[in-house]
């Protein structure tokens, strides 16, 4: 048996900008998804702290060092630059392997900017 597990997390980023004209997706700071351990394309849920929306798309890598987090397409009409979110990411984590699987914790700045080593969660 497999469990869906929260792979990674990043905590509090800020939207930079919103595309409602784009086909869709979030837009990421290439430098983030590494230190979240996201992939082009890979599904993301997004959940906004300014308004209790909670959406799901996928990720597009972003210039590096740029800080950007943009909600392109149908995302952008819940979610506005300034607003801060959640990223999470899941991933299927074989039953023998739960006990010792660790969640990916990024912290952010408000430029988007990783503030310390991605820490992974305790139990």
């Amino acid at each position: 048996m497999f469990r869906e597990m929260c792979k990674s997390k990043v905590h509090r980023a800020r939207i930079t900008d919103a595309n409602l004209n784009y086909e869709g997706s979030l837009t990421i700071d290439r430098l983030l998804m590494e230190a979240a351990d996201l992939l082009p394309n890979e599904k993301v849920h997004v959940l906004n702290l300014n308004n209790g929306t909670r959406a799901e798309t996928y990720v597009i890598e972003g210039e590096p060092g740029s800080g950007v987090v943009c909600a392109n397409g149908a995302l952008a009409r819940n979610t506005h630059p300034g607003d801060l979110v959640i990223l999470l990411s899941f991933a299927w984590v074989p039953e023998e392997e739960v006990g010792t699987f660790r969640t990916k914790i990024v912290h952010v700045d408000e430029r988007n900017r990783v503030v310390e080593p991605a820490k992974a969660s305790r139990k």
